[in-house]
C-alpha cells in the first residue's frame, strides 16, 4: 500500500480526491500499485464530508509518516506552499502540484531539491489545466529544437474577450459575466491584468529554454484597456482579438517573454478560433514544425485530472526525471527587452482621410497592409517604427486610440 497526501481541500484538492476515489481500479491497474488518500491537510473541518477524517492540520504528520509517498499540492500561492513542498520532498516524498505561481518563483530551488533526494517535483496541472503540454515538451517533442511558443494560456480573459468579439458586448459588462458565472474572481485582476499568463510563460519559457525565467522579466500587459472598438477593428481586419502568452528565441540567441492582446488572423492561425474557457498552447519546433495543444485551461477535475497523471508517472519512477528541469539563473541577461520585439501593429484611429496612411507608411519606410476609415495594419516591424508611425500620424491630425500588436504564424 503506498499513500498518497493532498495539501488544500479547495476546489483543486477536492477535485483530485473525487477522481482518485472515481477512478481507483483503473489508476491502481495502471502503476501496478495499492493507493490510498492518507491525509488531506486544510485549515478547516469538514464534518460533513465523506473524506473529512482524512483532515489534518499540521504538515508534521505527513511529513513523519514513512508510508506517504506522494504529495499532490493544490494550495496555491508562495507561502506557506513552497515551505510544505520543500519539506515534502527533502523527506522523500514526490510532489505533484498545480500551483503555478509557485513554479514560477520557486521551480529552480524545487527541481534541484527534488534531485538531491532522488523524487520528482511534477507541475503539468501548472499550465492548461487538463492539457498535456509539460510533458510532451521534454518527451515527444524532445528532438525538436524548440524555437517559440505561443499561446492562450488564460480561460477568463478569453472568454471576455469572446463575449466581447460575439455579443459586442463592453468590456465591463463581459466581466461582469465572467464573475456571475465563476469563471471571474470578486478580484479578477490575477487575470485581466495578465499575471496568471505571465506565470504560465515563465514557466514553459524555463523549460523550454532551460533557465529559470521569474515573472519580472516578462513584458506583461492584459486586457483593462482593450475596447469593444479594437475588437471591431479587429474583426474588420479579419483577426480577432486574443491575450496571447508567447517566448520566442531571438537571433542572438537571447529569448523575448511577452503577454499581451495580440490581433490573431483567422486564416492563418488555428489560436484565433480557440473560444470560451478554453486555453491552447502552439510549440514550433524545427522537426514538427508547428503543433497545436487544445483543451479545458481550468476548472475542478480538468486540473484534478493533471495533477493525478502527475503522481501516477512519479509513482511509476525509479528516480528524478532529470528532463523536466531547467537551471536557475543569477541575473536577467539571456532575457531579451521589449526594444527587441518585433510584429505587424494595428493601430484604431479617429477618422482619417484616404491616402493619410499611405502618405505616412511611406514616409516612415513602413509597409501598409490593411486600411479602414478609423485604423491600418502595417507590417512587422520594430518598436522604434511603430513610434515613429504612430508620431507621423499624430502630424497629420490623426490621433491614435490604441495600438495593438499582430501575432505572426
Amino acid at each position: 500500500m503506498k499513500k498518497i497526501a493532498v495539501l488544500g481541500y479547495g476546489v483543486v484538492g477536492s477535485g483530485v480526491v473525487e477522481l482518485f476515489y472515481r477512478n481507483r481500479a483503473k489508476i491502481e491497474k495502471n502503476t501496478k500499485t495499492e493507493l490510498d488518500i492518507a491525509y488531506i491537510l486544510d485549515l478547516r473541518e469538514f464534518p460533513d464530508d465523506p473524506y473529512g477524517n482524512r483532515v489534518v492540520h499540521d504538515i508534521q504528520a505527513i511529513l513523519d509518516d514513512p508510508e506517504v509517498g506522494y504529495v499532490a499540492e493544490c494550495m496555491g500561492g508562495v507561502n506557506p506552499a513552497y515551505q510544505f513542498v520543500r519539506s515534502c520532498l527533502e523527506a522523500g516524498k514526490s510532489v505533484a502540484t498545480s500551483n503555478k505561481q509557485l513554479v514560477a518563483e520557486k521551480g529552480d530551488i524545487l527541481l534541484q531539491v527534488a534531485k538531491e533526494h532522488h523524487v520528482n517535483f511534477f507541475f503539468e496541472a501548472s499550465v492548461g489545466g487538463a492539457i498535456p503540454i509539460i510533458r510532451p515538451l521534454h518527451t515527444c517533442l524532445a528532438a525538436n529544437d524548440i524555437s517559440e511558443v505561443a499561446g492562450i494560456l488564460n480561460g477568463t480573459t478569453n472568454f471576455i474577450l469572446e463575449k466581447m468579439f460575439c455579443d459586442k458586448m463592453k468590456f465591463a459588462d463581459a466581466l461582469a459575466l465572467a464573475q456571475k458565472l465563476g469563471y471571474a474572481e470578486r478580484d479578477p485582476s490575477a487575470d485581466v491584468d495578465g499575471e496568471d499568463a505571465c506565470r504560465k510563460i515563465c514557466i514553459l519559457s524555463s523549460l523550454v529554454f532551460e533557465k529559470h525565467v521569474y515573472p519580472e522579466c516578462v513584458y506583461t500587459k492584459g486586457i483593462r484597456d482593450i475596447s469593444l472598438e479594437d475588437v471591431q477593428l479587429a474583426q474588420s481586419f479579419g483577426c480577432a482579438v486574443k491575450l496571447i502568452g508567447a517566448v520566442k528565441r531571438l537571433e542572438d540567441g537571447k529569448i523575448l517573454p511577452t503577454v499581451m492582446p495580440m490581433l490573431v488572423p483567422f486564416e492563418s492561425s488555428l489560436l484565433s478560433h480557440v473560444n470560451g474557457v478554453f486555453n491552447a498552447v502552439m510549440v514550433w519546433g524545427d522537426g514538427i514544425d508547428k503543433t497545436m495543444f487544445y483543451g479545458r485551461g481550468a476548472g475542478k477535475l480538468p486540473t484534478a485530472s493533471a495533477v493525478l497523471g502527475d503522481i501516477i508517472d512519479e509513482i511509476k519512477q525509479t528516480d528524478t526525471v532529470l528532463s523536466q528541469t531547467w537551471a536557475s539563473s543569477d541575473n536577467n541577461n539571456f532575457v531579451a527587452s521589449m526594444d527587441a520585439f518585433t510584429a505587424p501593429r494595428c493601430y484604431r484611429t479617429t477618422s482619417c482621410a484616404p491616402g493619410v496612411f499611405a502618405k505616412v507608411a511611406d514616409a516612415v519606410g513602413a509597409k501598409l497592409e490593411q486600411t479602414a476609415e478609423n485604423g491600418c495594419i502595417i507590417a512587422s516591424c520594430s518598436q522604434k517604427t511603430a513610434s515613429v508611425f504612430a508620431d507621423a500620424l499624430k502630424k497629420e491630425g490623426v490621433s491614435v486610440l490604441a495600438q495593438i500588436p499582430v501575432l505572426e504564424d
